[in-house]
């Protein structure tokens, strides 16, 4: 019996991932190319960790990530919370969202934090006009 695909999403900071799965060979692709041409090796590195956390659950899955926005170490994190939760999704297995968990809890979770607005008045979120009383 063939499983419907999965689709989830994931942010942190300004970058957004999509990340589809579906049945398939244990093919990945980010913006259409393989995970070994993308960005750094340390980005490859905190990518596969997600996929090493799985285990050989990503053997006989086609995943499908489209990453926009952001610097390239903000789509990394937001390509790996989009593995976790679309593989947790794709698996039901609530062992495997533990072991995410317990690895790292933004894997699964992501970043709540976000930019402070700048305010009136100001040059910035905090900072104020100097003073010079001389």
């Amino acid at each position: 019996m063939k499983k419907v695909p999965v689709t989830v999403s994931a942010k942190f900071k300004r970058a957004i991932a999509r990340a589809t799965i579906e049945q398939g060979s244990g093919d990945l692709r980010i913006n259409s190319m393989p995970l070994d041409v993308y960005g750094t090796e340390l980005n490859r590195q905190r990518i596969e960790e997600v996929l090493a956390l799985a285990g050989d659950l990503t053997d006989d899955v086609d995943m499908k990530i489209r990453v926009e926005g952001g610097g390239i170490s903000g789509q990394t994190s937001a390509i790996r919370t989009s593995i976790a939760r679309g593989l947790i999704r794709w698996t039901q297995d609530p062992e495997l969202r533990k072991r995410f968990l317990e690895y790292d809890r933004s894997v699964v979770k992501g970043d709540v934090r976000r930019k402070e607005p700048k305010k009136p008045g100001r040059r910035g979120a905090r900072a104020r006009p100097q003073k010079s009383y001389r």
